[in-house]
């Protein structure tokens, strides 16, 4: 129920042609009804005709027909017009969960994006959505139609003969004891392979993005065999669970053929003792239809069900999860310069269940300075500057910015005012000039010309035919790693931030471009608290302060000179990468 209560959220819009789409039905389901219930009349008038028993015998079988006819028309019609207001109604559901589950995302942390999975984000925004809609077209069509034939029709049949009629509550409890237990037996296998989903697409795009390395070490078979076995394992649940609700039609199909003999043989008999006309038998034929036909129809609608459960119920997760990093209520709205604290901060990844990645760390920056912060892999550095823009929380201690808890300011102004550069740089489909604004909407073409200038991009830009119009493909394939660099930290500075943070994000570039744009930052911003995380000891070897990190922990910091007479980690880095000497850059 609660996974009912969820997704009826998002009906919003949609509830008007929903609505239509069962009135209509229900028209429909009253024309199938009559057809039948006038079907005997039509049997007796005919009968009478046949016999010469009645003058106006013909006039009723036209007038009888007549009806028929006019029936059948109108229940197409309906019909028809309920198939267009029911495709509309699902699909605008579909859009509206879509939707509902993209926005919501925007609103995670990226604690909760880890506890999904970037893999099963996009199964549930697709192939999950997909078989709700699919299901919601079926059911509203049936919630209305199905109930109303299966009551209705048996209602009639025991109006029209109650000794035949019984023959229905014995057929009719059967068949639903069968479609219960086959969607017992059916919906584990359902779960398994909407759940193996979230693996396949996992692998697709971790082969994508990795394409290069698959054709440079030619991996191509390997690739396919690992495709194989997880799109196997699905092939195998879904076929084992089609197999089993393969049982349905047929046991239908028995039911039915089961029915109309019992009918014959006990209708015939009634007939031919005179207790009904024969015309009775053959209205009853057509309940046969009718009666099963809606059971047909909560057949399907129920098997549909059973495959959409499972999505319905992953949506549902996904809708009802609550982003954990939140804005406090009267937050902070200004950021006043770009001093750091970390006081005595311990973190751990939920994700991983807490465990400590990050060790009692106590730094103090002051707004303006250069800091450079070096260590192994897996030492903690892009952890800890994950903190200064609260992507995630402290398990314990506090991050300060300019004096204040990240905790008690606006997400959104404390964000604007640290801008990020990434290892892994992101571009997007556009223009160059597009993916600069991502820093800022409303920039003018000067600001955008100078910050590529003090991040070095402009040269390049400007060789280019379209210069700042030139179209980047996704994620920028048509231009080289430190030029995907320089861009990204363009649109960092675009964001005119009190702090920014370079995470190894000049080590594509070479050494003599990476000098000038600690230049033009140092001269041209000296405001700007400038954070540098890098393997490359020249890319920190002037900042005022240099951190070494080491499984989490600080353990040693202070200037150039003061490292290499401290700190044996930071000496042994430099002379590995200078040769023990000095290096002009």
């Amino acid at each position: 129920m609660n996974t009912v209560k969820t997704l009826a959220r998002y009906l919003k819009g949609v509830w008007g042609v929903t609505v239509l789409t069962w009135v209509l039905v229900l028209l429909e389901s009253v024309c199938e009804v009559g057809i039948a219930f006038t079907l005997q009349f039509l049997s007796g008038a005919v009968n009478d005709a046949a016999n010469g028993l009645a003058e106006t015998a013909m006039e009723e079988v036209y007038l009888y027909s007549g009806i028929i006819f006019g029936l059948a028309i109108m229940g197409a019609v309906t019909g028809i017009i309920a198939g267009f207001t029911a495709a509309r109604a699902a699909t605008g559901f579909g859009r509206n969960l879509r939707q509902g589950e993209y926005y919501k995302i925007q609103s995670f942390s990226f604690d909760n994006i880890d506890k999904f999975s970037t893999s099963s984000i996009v199964t549930r925004l697709t192939t999950d959505v997909t078989n709700v809609q699919n299901a919601f077209m079926q059911i509203i069509r049936a919630v209305m139609r199905s109930p109303f034939l299966l009551i209705i029709s048996i209602t009639m049949a025991f109006i029209t003969a109650p000794e035949i009629a019984w023959v229905f509550l014995i057929v009719v409890p059967i068949l639903l004891v069968v479609l219960i237990v086959l969607a017992t037996v059916v919906h584990p296998l359902f779960v398994k392979v909407f759940d193996t989903y979230d693996d396949l697409n996992e692998d697709v795009q971790e082969n994508l993005d990795g394409i290069r390395v698959v054709k440079s070490f030619n991996l191509q078979d390997k690739a396919k065999e690992k495709f194989s076995g997880v799109s196997l394992f699905i092939f195998k649940c879904f076929s084992k669970a089609e197999k089993i609700l393969a049982f349905n039609a047929p046991s239908m199909q028995f039911a039915v053929y089961a029915t109309m003999v019992a009918l014959a043989v006990v209708g015939g008999n009634l007939i031919v003792s005179g207790v009904y006309d024969p015309g009775v038998l053959t209205t009853f034929f057509m309940y046969v239809q009718l009666i099963f036909l809606s059971l047909m129809l909560i057949s399907m609608v129920y098997t549909m069900i059973i495959i959409a459960r499972n999505s319905a119920e992953r949506i549902a997760e996904l809708l009802n999860e609550e982003p954990n990093l939140v804005s406090p209520q009267n937050g902070l709205k200004e950021v006043e310069n770009g001093s750091i604290d970390f006081d005595h901060v311990d973190f751990g990844y939920l994700a991983s269940g807490g465990k400590k990645v990050l060790h009692d760390i106590d730094l103090h920056i002051k707004s303006g300075q250069s800091i450079g912060i070096i260590g192994g892999i897996g030492s903690g550095k892009t952890t800890l500057i994950s903190l200064i823009a609260r992507l995630y929380d402290v398990s314990s201690g506090e991050v300060k910015v300019a004096g204040h808890d990240v905790r008690d300011y606006d997400l959104y102004s404390l964000r604007e005012s640290v801008a990020v550069v990434l290892q892994k740089n992101t571009l997007f489909t556009g223009t160059i000039r597009d993916n600069l604004k991502w820093g800022n909407e409303n920039a003018t073409e000067d600001e955008i010309v100078e910050a590529c200038r003090l991040a070095q991009a402009d040269g390049f830009i400007s060789s280019f035919p379209d210069k700042y119009n030139t179209m980047l493909v996704e994620g920028g394939t048509n231009v080289s790693g430190g030029q995907k660099q320089r861009l990204c930290i363009a649109r960092a500075l675009l964001k005119k931030p009190k702090i920014l943070i370079l995470d190894d994000s000049t080590n594509a570039v070479d050494t003599h471009t990476d000098a000038l744009i600690r230049d033009e930052l140092q001269h041209k911003m000296p405001g700007l608290t400038r954070i540098i995380i890098a393997q490359r000891i020249l890319s920190i070897r002037d900042c005022d302060e240099i951190y070494v990190m080491d499984e989490g922990k600080i353990i040693a910091s202070g200037n150039n000179d003061e490292l290499m007479k401290n700190c044996s980690i930071y000496k042994e880095l430099y002379d590995s990468q200078l040769g023990g000497g000095d290096f002009d850059e």
